[in-house]
């Protein structure tokens, strides 16, 4: 059985001519093909860019981030992951993906760590998921999402979830 996400299609465009040595320059920095590159950044806008400004994203600097986050009380990061955050990330995960399951909501979440910046890793075993994030965002950071995250896979999903957080790192653990 052939996976058709994978199937691939031979297409013709024209690119403005500064624009491609944009490409080509990025593809070398990069080490990948500029097919690979282009294809990269396709997925990337079908995937999320689409999405943002429908579902109310918006860009926001690093350092505005760390410290908005950084100045807020632990109560407030709670109170402000437990009555907007879930609701928020449920309703976009939900919006984007068009159904609520842990294949979906782990699609989403790494798909959002991507287009975050945010450097992660995800594995999986014997169907045991592991996310390792590493945003340097600081802890309210990390208990904000960890708040949230919580709240989706035992609400939500009905998954039991093991998060351990730091001031640089989140790690989020769940079964199938």
């Amino acid at each position: 059985m052939t996976d058709d996400s994978k199937k691939t299609v031979t297409m013709t465009f024209r690119i403005e001519e500064g624009i491609m040595v944009k490409l080509r320059s990025e593809s070398e920095k990069r080490e990948v093909s500029l097919n690979t590159l282009v294809n990269q950044i396709l997925k990337r806008f079908v995937e999320w860019d689409v999405y943002e400004p429908k579902v109310g994203m918006i860009p926001i600097a690093r350092p505005i981030v760390h410290t908005l986050f950084e100045n807020m009380e632990r109560e407030e990061i709670l109170e402000m992951a437990q009555k907007v955050g879930k609701g928020v990330v449920h309703d976009i995960a939900l919006f984007m993906k068009a159904k609520m399951d842990l294949s979906s909501f782990l699609s989403w979440l790494e798909t959002r760590m991507k287009s975050s910046s945010i450097e992660f890793s995800h594995s999986e075993s014997e169907g045991r998921h592991v996310f390792v994030m590493k945003h340097d965002l600081g802890y309210n950071w990390s208990l904000y999402h960890k708040t949230i995250l919580e709240q989706i896979f035992n609400d939500v999903l009905n998954r039991r979830v093991d998060i351990v957080t730091s001031n640089t790192m989140l790690t989020l653990t769940v079964d199938e």
